[in-house]
């Protein structure tokens, strides 16, 4: 294998072989000032320099290559060197033609990310992702954004196969996702066990294909007002790649260190993905570009009885889902002629997962001893498809830019159980269960209008448009042998004698029934349900003066299932000087109860303390949550504000640092178990045979404080270039109030108590800085990071509190340029092997001896990329 590896890099050497040319020059601005740090590369090839204090740069290259220009802020340039050795590039601002940098959160076509009035984190994905360890979205986000958290989840049913992620400590749902700046559907999928963001659905961003995207904008700030629901804690826009005539894909494989595991083994989690990406040019200036990936990931295995002896019975089995996903991507636009274009972009993704669930010992009446004599550890198991589909037409009528366009997508969840058994069937049981799920479909038709007033002021952009979305929810059942409770059945044959042998009666029960690990749906639980809504906006951004801007925007919509919601915006920014500047913006939000919060129910098996009962999720709409007097849910609402300034004060060096409010009333969330011993429900819960019911109610206000902070440093010397950056999020949220009514006063410790309180509270750690260092010289790179994680505190189930103190990881990457066409990077993440503190799994949610806290509970990840571009 080895020899066949050496075999292909020196056949791909060999390939790329050509006659070289030495390409030198200066890259200024539109004054004549030169631009540090401008990225020029060879196109098709990984062959790049970079400009230094004077703009000047040196590249070898082939003798008929096409040098790009790139500059964050800047109209990209292509240019052939055709025979020249001497390339003077001067460079214009983005904001001088229609065409410059997409940005989020400013419906002007012509502001460059530098003169935003809110903060927005531009990340390269292209470059960035060679550099780290992680091979998903997530992952990958959680490492360069400063407020975005992402955990893995075990034990947590859904939770294992769909990461729930956050801005800003808020929900998973309360961040807007768009694709090319069209809204993308969520996940169908609703977090109800051992996670963070309990309660909440989100979106699943691992199902878009890393391979295809260009770069990301996080848009830290509420904009509700500018797209709608779940904007609260902002918005995440993820931009397609566009570039045609180049094939570029990569080769990534690593391997978690198990330094604790208990069968003593070296290392698990194995992972490897494959992916590509290629253009191809559509008339004179129209474009197809498509993607694929296929990414595998072994178990990760944490169940340790070296730290915890009794945790036996608890869980064998505790670590990260094993996956396999597909996913495909493309991205087109077509001249139609004049000045309209049609778009269309879109995606399909498969993935099957395997997820630990909890252990069932030999001798409960959960197992069945003739198939499992010693107990068993049912697993569960999902596939997960997602697609989407864009298309639109774009171009102008009279002085207006218009944008009409349609999005489809849908995400499907089907769960099925293996390893396991249904008790009550005995040992007629079968062993793997299809356990029924759910699905989402959205589809949403947008027409947009665009101006820019370049007369008035120093410039107006006046935006409008109206939004009309279809949202339909669905639960699908299960076999019946998955949710069906049979018998009853004899549990104990001498049990129907005493002592003296005379016939006391046959002791008779019923024995668990449905798939252990996640019973399946049951026909009543199906749901098939619909609702509209229509909205209109208008966004109005003044630029007053070259130093001054402010952009105001109010948005209307109206859904059919709860009504009407308006929100406004304000936000400004004043340049004081050339090298700062303040902004701040105040604004209204609000997020739509999803369809899987009015309408989800489910039974399913839950884990107190060690101790498996059944529950029941009931529907907001359901006869159970109107006995208990819980309301109809409505949206939540939001206001916002953020205040911080941008500073530039030498060369190659520029600082953020933004504070934020966001206040939040009505929060959805899941309450806690009511049980069977209250007797305002008990019949009720009998009469469905489960010991309990939670319910999703709009019972929660929340504030949340603080501070994200922006370092970046870069400098290029020679054939050296050296970066340096801090980024980092300070955050703190209180809980205002919390909601019951007359029936439930003085159960507050029931419906939303201590525990979830500090699950709520601990969606994100109080803090998390990352400090990154880089150095590359020719063609070698290092690049060296060091994460802080601060402290988590909850409530474990004896009602005590504990902590997760605060730890620091650290990550270091190597790069080498084999060829100009091929780069490979090897490196650790979290290289000291670095845990969270330890606790009893009797006493944590997840049944492990950690929670899903900070940088989970995984260890060193060892890494290897090969990357190449044609």
């Amino acid at each position: 294998m080895k020899n066949i590896l050496l075999l292909a890099v020196i056949f791909i050497s060999c390939l790329s072989a050509k006659a070289q040319s030495t390409i030198t020059g200066t890259v200024t601005d539109k004054t004549n000032s030169p631009l540090i740090g401008v990225t020029v590369y060879e196109k098709g090839t990984n062959n790049g320099a970079y400009t230094n204090d004077e703009g000047n740069y040196s590249i070898k290259t082939g003798t008929d290559a096409v040098l790009i220009f790139s500059f964050i802020g800047y109209i990209p340039q292509e240019i052939s060197i055709t025979g020249k050795t001497k390339i003077d590039v001067m460079m214009n601002d983005a904001t001088l033609e229609l065409t410059g940098v997409v940005v989020v959160g400013s419906r002007s076509l012509n502001r460059s990310v530098t003169e935003s009035p809110v903060p927005i984190d531009y990340i390269d994905i292209k470059a960035l992702s060679n550099d780290q360890g992680q091979l998903d979205i997530n992952q990958l986000l959680s490492a360069l954004a400063p407020s975005f958290n992402a955990n893995r989840q075990s034990g947590a049913d859904g939770a294992d196969h769909v990461d729930p992620a956050t801005l800003r400590g808020l929900g998973p749902d309360q961040t807007l996702v768009l694709i090319n700046e069209k809204r993308r559907h969520q996940s169908s999928l609703i977090n109800i066990f051992g996670t963070r963001g309990r309660g909440n659905t989100g979106t699943d961003l691992d199902a878009i294909t890393t391979a295809a995207i260009d770069h990301i904008e996080i848009l830290r700030d509420g904009a509700s007002a500018q797209y709608g629901s779940d904007a609260i804690a902002g918005v995440i826009n993820i931009v397609l790649k566009k570039n045609v005539g180049e094939f570029s894909g990569a080769v990534n494989t690593g391997m978690n260190m198990a330094k604790y595991r208990f069968d003593n083994k070296s290392f698990d989690g194995q992972q490897f993905e494959v992916n590509g990406n290629y253009g191809l040019k559509v008339l004179d200036d129209g474009y197809i570009n498509v993607s694929a990936d296929y990414l595998f990931k072994g178990h990760t295995n944490r169940a340790n009885q070296d730290l915890f002896p009794t945790s036996t019975d608890v869980r064998n089995q505790f670590g990260n889902a094993q996956l396999d996903n597909f996913g495909s991507m493309f991205n087109s636009e077509i001249p139609l002629g004049g000045k309209v274009k049609f778009y269309s972009f879109g995606g399909y993704n498969f993935r099957s997962t395997d997820a630990y669930a909890w252990t069932r010992t030999a001798g409960e009446a959960r197992n069945v001893t003739s198939i499992y004599p010693h107990g068993f550890d049912p697993h569960i198991l999902s596939v997960i498809t997602d697609k989407s589909l864009s298309a639109g037409l774009r171009g102008t009528l009279g002085m207006w830019n218009v944008d009409f366009n349609n999005t489809f997508g849908g995400n499907k969840f089907n769960y099925f159980g293996d390893s396991t058994l249904n008790a009550s069937l005995v040992d007629k049981s079968k062993t793997r269960f299809d356990d029924g799920g759910f699905q989402l479909n959205q589809n949403t038709t947008s027409l947009d209008f665009t101006r820019n007033y370049d007369k008035c002021l120093k410039g107006i952009n006046l935006a409008f448009g109206t939004e009309f979305r279809i949202e339909n929810y669905n639960i699908f059942a299960g076999e019946e042998a998955s949710w069906k409770t049979y018998g009853p059945i004899i549990f104990s044959v001498d049990s129907a004698f005493n002592d003296q042998g005379a016939f006391t009666g046959l002791d008779t029960t019923y024995r668990p029934g449905g798939a252990q690990g996640f019973p399946g749906f049951q026909p009543g639980d199906q749901v098939n349900a619909f609702r509209t809504n229509l909205a209109g906006y208008v966004d109005v951004e003044l630029n007053f003066t070259k130093s001054f801007m402010a952009d105001i925007a109010l948005r209307a919509e109206h859904y059919s299932d709860f009504g009407n919601t308006i929100n406004g915006k304000f936000a400004a920014r004043l340049a004081l000087g050339k090298n700062f500047a303040i902004r701040g913006s105040v604004s209204t939000g609000f997020r739509a109860p999803s369809l899987a919060q009015i309408y989800f129910n489910s039974t399913f098996t839950d884990v107190v303390g060690g101790v498996i009962v059944d529950k029941v999720i009931a529907s907001n709409v359901s006869p159970i949550a109107r006995t208990l007097g819980i309301p109809s849910l409505k949206q939540e609402k939001a206001t916002n504000a953020s205040f911080g300034f941008t500073v530039t004060p030498f060369k190659g060096f520029n600082a953020s640092v933004d504070g934020y409010y966001v206040q939040i009333k009505d929060r959805i969330v899941l309450t806690g178990a009511f049980d069977n011993s209250d007797t305002t429900i008990a019949a009720d819960l009998n009469a469905v045979g489960v010991a309990a019911a939670e319910f999703f109610t709009n019972a929660v206000n929340t504030t949340t404080m603080g501070v994200d902070v922006v370092l970046m440093y870069s400098k290029s010397f020679g054939d050296s270039r050296l970066h340096f950056s801090v980024i980092g999020n300070m955050n703190n949220m209180t809980i205002d109030k919390i909601y019951t009514n007359a029936k439930l006063t003085g159960k507050e410790d029931i419906y939303f108590g201590p525990r979830d309180q500090k699950f709520l509270l601990a969606s994100a750690p109080p803090s998390k800085f990352t400090v990154s260092a880089g150095y590359g010289i020719k063609k070698f790179n290092i690049d060296v990071r060091v994460n802080q994680f601060g402290k988590i505190d909850l409530v474990n189930w004896s009602g005590n509190n504990y902590s997760y103190t605060p730890k620091t990881t650290l990550d270091v990457t190597l790069g080498l340029d084999i060829t100009k066409n091929l780069k490979l990077n090897v490196g650790a993440a979290n290289l000291l092997n670095t845990y969270p503190d330890t606790f009893d799994p009797y006493e944590t949610e997840s049944g492990g001896v950690w929670d899903a806290v900070q940088m989970g509970f995984d260890g060193t990840f060892l890494f290897a990329k090969l990357n190449f571009t044609f």
